[in-house]
């Protein structure tokens, strides 16, 4: 966003550019990562199950491959519903961002399109995750007739390929916080010269 408009809201705004001391997005972002890669890795542990019983009952775990489909389910859920805050704190933080012009990533892109492309695969993994959710929620309450077979493997392939994507989407947001400083507030003081043992204690 135009700094000059920004600069109105200076008198709000903390060492980070942001009216608040943590940034909310990249705290929601561990939640949506560890809640579907969660989900994930559990229906894959359910759909593998028969091959590895003899590993449960060796350590005498009493479990069932439905109960790895609930907690699969059941994560795929909070990860929609999380991402959705998780995009909006996005937007709303990326609005007040106000990244150095003369500074490129190690993919060789500026400030701004590396924002753009964070912000539209935000919202293009919002809709993949909300359509993952929908996909499981068809598997668990009309495609299986078998509980102990709730997911089907191209479920499970497409599940691997969004972590792809969210890695390469992560990626993105790590390079606007390390590299551009955007709402990292010992990157912003020390741009204004403060000294970070005073300032940070």
């Amino acid at each position: 966003m135009n700094s000059e408009l920004i600069d109105q809201l200076s008198g709000q705004l903390g060492a980070n550019g942001l009216p608040y001391s943590i940034p909310i997005h990249p705290n929601l972002v561990h939640l949506t990562l560890g809640l579907f890669i969660i989900g994930i890795t559990f229906d894959i542990v359910g759909k593998l199950f028969p091959f590895q019983k003899w590993i449960f009952k060796f350590l005498a775990i009493p479990v069932e491959p439905a109960n790895f489909f609930d907690v699969g389910w059941y994560n795929m859920i909070g990860a929609t519903i999380i991402t959705v805050f998780t995009v909006a704190a996005g937007f709303y933080e990326m609005l007040l961002a106000t990244p150095p012009a003369d500074v490129k990533s190690a993919w060789g892109m500026q400030a701004m399109e590396t924002m753009i492309w964070h912000g539209v695969g935000g919202v293009f993994l919002l809709a993949l995750i909300c359509g993952m959710t929908i996909w499981r929620g068809w598997q668990r309450f009309v495609w299986s007739e078998d509980a102990d077979q709730q997911v089907q493997w191209s479920y499970l392939a497409t599940g691997m390929a969004v972590m792809l994507i969210l890695y390469v989407h992560g990626t993105l947001g790590a390079q606007m916080a390390a590299e551009f400083g955007i709402h990292n507030t010992a990157d912003s003081l020390l741009r204004l010269g403060e000294d970070l043992n005073t300032m940070l204690k």
